[in-house]
């Protein structure tokens, strides 16, 4: 690793002001994708800022029909809370097939949504849930989020505090997964709720995407049946040593179906 300066700032103002000190400062989340990339030497920030210390960025609440979740919430407090499963149990059923118990106890739901990796799980339940990012500036609709590869419309200096999650009629993901990583391959979240129908794919593209298509048969009927026939592009998917771009053309209607089947059975 390279040298840097370690912060462990006791309020998020703390953390903002030394963010804006530091010159190529890094926010340390949950550190599973920077601790990593530190090691590799493909990362040299000038100073980590750890935000595990501000409680301020922690927790889970609902309000009305939206369930808040602070940024630094880990894996572990979602799949354990008995408000998310009872409420929104398609998000503790998609956090619990996330990496394994050391990731899930270190690993935040914002330090995952900031990150961006086009294979995580979780901008796809943002996305389909039309969720809000909830920064110490603004609020950021989740179809304006996710710009693009490890890209997010988050600003210099800016921290992601929560997530709101409007609490769908029902929901369900469903992913292929690499048996080593546990990163989706192609991932698949579907969603009925007060936006209407939804369908977020991660996995297959260089960012997270909704299905237009799939959400416009599902509207005249919410059934796996409905997606039959429907065809997915392979243009622009991701091709690699996992998985060809037209194998994760096909995966996402399979995964879609099975998807659905699940939010009906739920």
């Amino acid at each position: 690793m390279h040298e840097f300066e370690y912060h462990r700032p006791k309020t998020l103002a703390e953390a903002s002001a030394l963010l804006q000190q530091e010159a190529d400062g890094k926010l340390l989340a949950g550190g599973q994708t920077l601790i990593p990339t530190l090691r590799q030497r493909l990362a040299s920030p000038s100073a980590l800022i750890d935000l595990a210390g501000l409680p301020e960025l922690t927790g889970i609440e609902r309000t009305g029909q939206v369930i808040s979740i602070g940024a630094m919430t880990r894996y572990a407090a979602i799949v354990e809370s008995p408000l998310v499963r009872t409420v929104l149990p398609s998000i503790a059923r998609m956090v619990a097939m996330i990496g394994d118990p050391l990731v899930r106890n270190r690993g935040t739901i914002g330090g995952s949504l900031a990150n961006n990796d086009p294979t995580a799980d979780l901008p796809a339940a943002a996305l389909a849930l039309d969720a809000r990012m909830i920064t110490d500036r603004r609020s950021i609709d989740a179809h304006d989020f996710f710009v693009d590869l490890f890209t997010t419309a988050l600003l210099p200096g800016e921290i992601l505090t929560r997530i709101d999650f409007p609490m769908p009629r029902r929901a369900a993901y469903i992913k292929f997964r690499n048996p080593a990583s546990r990163y989706a391959v192609v991932g698949v979240f579907v969603s009925e709720g007060p936006a209407g129908i939804a369908v977020a794919v991660t996995g297959a593209g260089p960012k997270v995407f909704r299905q237009k298509a799939f959400e416009a048969a599902l509207a005249r009927e919410f059934s796996p049946a409905s997606l039959v026939g429907i065809t997915v592009d392979s243009d622009g998917l991701n091709s690699d040593l996992h998985a060809s771009a037209d194998y994760r053309a096909n995966l996402v209607s399979v995964l879609a179906r099975r998807a659905v089947a699940a939010a009906i059975s739920a």
